[in-house]
Order: C-alpha cells, then structure tokens, then sequence
C-alpha cells in the first residue's frame, strides 16, 4: 500500500463531513473520490496533503514515496512563459546536463587518476541522466502543452497573463512531468476540451504511479480508474470497478437495503397484528404471549429506510405545443472575429424529437452557432429558419439569461407573473432553494446555483426546442444522471454543447463535429461517433466521408429513412448481444460438461455419460446455428 487513511474525521461546526473515513490505495492503482457537491471530497485531498488538520486519525503514504496535488483552482503567479514555467520541473536534469558538459571540458585537460575519476563521474551522471529521460526533456515538455490543448505559438505567453483555466492547464503539466508516485488531481478535466481529456486519459492509464483523481466526468472515470471511494453523507465506502461498475453495485445495494427494510417493516406489522389479536383474546395465555412478543418487537435494531436515488432535485420538461417535424434550418452559416475565422458554409437540418450534441475543440465556434441561433450575436452570411409553432428554451453557460442584481424569487417570479408564492416556492425547492434561500442575489450564487437557476426557468418555459450550453456545468454526478433521465423523457427537440461525454452518450441521438470549420453527421451516440471517427481515420476517408454528408444534407435525406436505418442498427445491435451471451452460456456448459466427464463417480456411470454425451451433442448443434447467426449479424452490421 502506497497511501493509507484510517479512521480520517472532519467537521466544519455542527457538519460532520467525514465520519471514520478509512481506504487504502495501492501502488499503480488508479482510483476516484466521488460524492455530491459539498461531500468532502476536495476537504479529503487536502488534509492527504497536510494542507487541512484533520479532526482525529491519520494519513500513511508508504517510506520514500512522492506526491503532487493539483486543485481545483490555481493562483500562479509567475513572470515566466508558458515553456519556461514547465521547464523549472526540469531544473534538476539541467543541473546534471551542465555538470556534464563541464566534465567533458575538464577531462580534455585532465589525465591519470583524475582523467578516471572524471571518466567514472561521467559515467555515473550519464546513466542517471539517461535514467531520468534527459535526452528527450524538451520534446516531452512539448508533448505534454500540446496534448493539454496549448499551441506552440502560445508557448511563449507570460503566465502572469493567462485566464485561471489556462493556469490550471500549466499547473497540470507542471505536475505530470514531475513524476511523483502519487497524483492528486481534483477535477483536472474541468478546462480541458476532449482531445485533451483523451491525452490525458491515455496519460494516466498509463502513468507508472497512484493516481487519485476527484471528477464528476464519469466517462473520464470509466476510462481510467479500477477502484471508487465514494463518501455518502460523510460515510466512505469503496468499491473495485470503474464508474459504471460502480453504478451497477450502488444501485444493487440500494435496492437490497430497500428490500431489506421492506421486509422488516412488513415483520414489524405482522407482529403488530398478531400481538393485537392475542391481547384481544383477553387470556392470560395470550397476554404473555403477546407480551413476548412486545418485548422481541423493542430489541429489534429498526433499519432506517434508505433515501430514494436522486430523490432531491426534480426536473420535468416538457413542451406546452407540439412543433412541426423542421424544427430548424441552417444554410451557409458563417462567422468570423478579427483575429479567428471560425466557420463558413455551414448546412444542417433539425427535425423534431432530436437530440443533437455538437462538438468539437475549444474554440471552434460551438457556442457562437448557439448564440447566433438565439439571436444573442448576429451571423456574418447565412439563414437560420425555426420552423412551424417552435418555442425555443436557452440555456446559457455564462448564464446571461439570469439577472445579477434580482433575487432567485424575483428572477422566477418577474418572468412568470401567473405563479403565486406557493407555486413559486415549491419550483425552486425543487432544484434544492429552500427557506430563506429563495431571497439570495443571483450575483452572489455558485456557478452550480446559478445552472440550477437557469434549468427551473427552462423548466418552466415549456419550450419545444431546448439549446443547451454546457448544461451539466457545476453539476454532481446525481444532478447530471436527473438532467440526463428529464431530456430523455422529453418529447420536444433538443440541441446542445457539452464536452460531457457520458452526458453525450446518455442524451445524444446525434452528433454533429465542428472540426476544420466545417461539420460531419454521426446518426447515434458518442460511442457510435468514436467508432465511425476512428474507422473513416482508418480509411484516411474522413474528409471525403464528410463531403458525403454534406451532399446528403443538401439532398435533404428523408427523416423516416434517418429512423429507420437508427432502429434496424439497434435491433442488430441487440440481436447481436443475445446470440453472443447465448454462446457464452452455451461453451461455459460444454466446458463444465467436460470437467464433469473427467470425474471417475460420472465416466463409471452409463446413464450418466449417456445424458451428458446427448446434452453436449445438443450444446454442438445449437452453437452450429448460433456461430452463423453471429456471421450474419456481424455481417449486417458493417
């Protein structure tokens, strides 16, 4: 074990955050904090680091072992470049590189003992800095700025210049090119696009050391992690597995202690009744039987019954008017800002009861086409047409929609003047404002609270187009699964931005790639989309591919065409797993069957063999049948 925390408690006042919390994480293992908003999960890194005093127990990190710690927000002051801040981590192998330098002007000078000692100190450094990647110091400091989203032209920034994201980023790099056998990284994915998750992720699964990463990326954690510590109203708990590993186990033990708790409570009302019914024979028998009974009832250990999943926030979208099936029509779409042509020529369509994900890298102009769609800036060329009776919801990410100086009352309220108190107050206790919260400045909420804001007046808007910019902003994971469940139960159309790509997976019926000023058409989710990418990359047909959709967008491909070729994909799909669970099944028979004959007590008895040789006889032919069937299927499927 690399680092050991035992019996860790925290609180701030009368709020316990940690309660006994005890885990262990082991050398290379790869593991996440996760837990809602204001669980401790930031509080937990920094008192690992020292960085906070913990109430009572202790942090062990194993003799010799290093660590690094990135948080949330950095406040690097440095008159250094970009470059220059990433290259003081290679102080030391600079250092080495000089003394050697020197040696080799010393030893053309110097002869006899001192030539061999100078040789044998030569050699000695030389194999230390080979050892510590010398060599290659300054393509791995460029590696890891690019794959962390920086050009080389911006290299040379003073970091004293940078916006707090871009810090961060330097920060991140700082830290991952010192190397430390343990990494505490809370949310490092926070101001990264998704090419550089994707570095980063491939970075870490790999990286020859713990990591311990707090993230409410969940398709990040899927990625990388094999161990979840999950702190729940103080409680830690851990479990083996990746996020959705983890999901599958909650949700099981969820429904297990609710069953359990049904069951009791069922027992307790039995007994109830059965000690109602003996008092009432009114016989002294019966009374000290029921007696009996009172007595078992009140030294049972009452379970306390488990708080529903997700059962706080509450999100109910759904249209007042059905739109017509052109929800929206965009055609030659282009926008430029003096110093960033972003886009030009851009076609798409939206039919009604889509649910459209557009991607790409940062700054390629996602969030202009949103604004441009809203009218909030105007388009260079192009038209934008909404189609019959649509009625559009924004949601913006910089939340421009929200008035700073109003209070969350006043912000519902102004715009739905129909609502009374009441009706007002049990909305926002809804997205979680209570009491006296409800008369909080928008200006002075978190970036969270203001989101949650912004989502109760969609809610309320009943639009049947929704355009989302970075919905899941400042959300927890629980807040992010309950926005996911509300837009797939949605009738209208929606289309959003996200670099959320669980949220994508979970939400997205399709994706449109802003890349290269121009955008490819990916029918599915994001899965689909990483899929296709990787195999038109494959093929080096991307561009050509895209040619290809951007005909047929201009050709108008029929709707009905577009769904039914998306269910034909997903009956395969299905099909395609229940023939391959089927053969599972079938071949881990055949296999115990096997074992089964190798066993003196079967293979000596007739009957025996016979029933299990005409059962694998029957296991041969079905597989025969099945194997086609899955050539086939596979087939269909290309």
């Amino acid at each position: 074990m690399i680092l050991t925390c035992q019996n860790i408690n925290k609180a701030f006042g009368d709020h316990q955050v940690l309660k006994n919390a005890s885990f262990h994480v082991e050398e290379y293992e790869k593991t996440a904090v996760i837990g809602i908003n204001g669980a401790g999960k930031s509080t937990l890194l920094k008192i690992i680091m020292g960085d906070l005093p913990a109430d009572s127990g202790q942090v062990i990190i194993a003799k010799g072992k290093t660590i690094g710690y990135l948080a949330q927000h950095q406040d690097m002051a440095s008159s250094h470049t970009i470059f220059d801040e990433l290259l003081t981590v290679k102080q030391g192998i600079l250092d080495l590189e000089a003394r050697m330098r020197q040696a080799e002007r010393d030893m053309k000078q110097a002869g006899g003992e001192k030539l061999q000692e100078l040789m044998d100190s030569y050699a000695r450094m030389s194999h230390e800095f080979e050892q510590q990647n010398g060599y290659a110091w300054k393509s791995e400091i460029t590696g890891v700025l690019k794959g962390l989203g920086f050009t080389e032209e911006e290299f040379g920034k003073q970091v004293d210049t940078l916006s707090g994201g871009q810090k961060t980023r330097v920060a991140l790099g700082k830290l991952l090119l010192s190397r430390p056998d343990i990494i505490l990284l809370d949310e490092p994915t926070n101001h990264l696009d998704m090419d550089s998750i994707t570095w980063l992720e491939t970075f870490l699964m790999n990286y020859q050391g713990a990591v311990v990463i707090v993230s409410h990326d969940r398709y990040f954690l899927n990625r990388v992690v094999t161990k979840i510590i999950e702190i729940d109203q103080g409680e830690v708990t851990t479990f083996t597995g990746n996020y959705t590993d983890y999901a599958q186990k909650k949700a099981q033990l969820r429904e297990a202690r609710m069953q359990a708790w049904l069951n009791q409570q069922k027992e307790i009302r039995h007994q109830e009744e059965v000690i109602a019914k003996l008092k009432s024979f009114n016989r002294e028998k019966s009374i000290r039987r029921a007696e009996s009974r009172e007595k078992m009832l009140e030294k049972m250990d009452v379970l306390e019954k488990p708080t529903e999943a997700k059962a706080d926030m509450r999100i109910e979208l759904e249209p007042q008017t059905i739109s017509g099936n052109d929800v929206l029509t965009v055609r030659g779409l282009s926008k430029a800002f003096p110093a960033q042509d972003l886009f030009s020529g851009l076609d798409f369509d939206i039919k009604r009861g889509e649910r459209v994900a557009l991607i790409g890298s940062n700054g390629t102009g996602k969030t202009t086409i949103l604004k441009i769609i809203n009218g909030v800036i105007p388009a260079d060329a192009g038209e934008i047409r909404l189609g019959s009776r649509v009625h559009v919801g924004y949601y913006d990410q910089e939340h421009h929609v929200l008035h700073m100086e109003k209070t969350i009352f006043e912000e519902i309220s102004d715009d739905y003047p129909s609502l009374n108190n009441t009706a007002i107050r049990n909305v926002l206790a809804a997205f979680l404002f209570t009491g006296d919260d409800v008369f909080k400045r928008i200006g002075d909420l978190s970036g969270g609270e203001r989101g949650r804001v912004s989502l109760a007046k969609l809610m309320l808007s009943e639009a049947n187009f929704l355009i989302l910019d970075e919905p899941t902003n400042h959300l927890d994971i629980v807040s992010k699964e309950i926005l996911e469940q509300a837009l797939n139960r949605y009738t209208g159309t929606v289309l959003f931005v996200s670099h959320d790509r669980y949220f994508i997976n979970a939400a997205a019926t399709r994706i449109l790639d802003l890349s290269g000023r121009r955008l490819t058409n990916y029918v599915g989710n994001y899965d689909y989309y990483l899929e296709k990418k990787e195999e038109l990359e494959a093929a080096g047909t991307l561009a050509s591919a895209s040619a290809e959709i951007s005909a047929a967008s201009d050709a108008k491909l029929d709707w009905q065409q577009q769904k039914e070729q998306q269910a034909r994909l997903r009956k395969l799909q299905n099909d395609l797993k229940r023939t391959e669970n089927r053969i599972e099944e079938l071949e881990t028979r055949d296999k115990e069957i096997d074992a089964s004959l190798e066993k003196e007590e079967i293979f000596t008895d007739v009957a025996e063999v016979t029933k299990l040789s005409k059962e694998k006889e029957t296991i041969r032919e079905e597989l025969d049948t099945l194997y086609e069937q899955w050539e086939k299927l596979q087939e269909n499927l290309l």
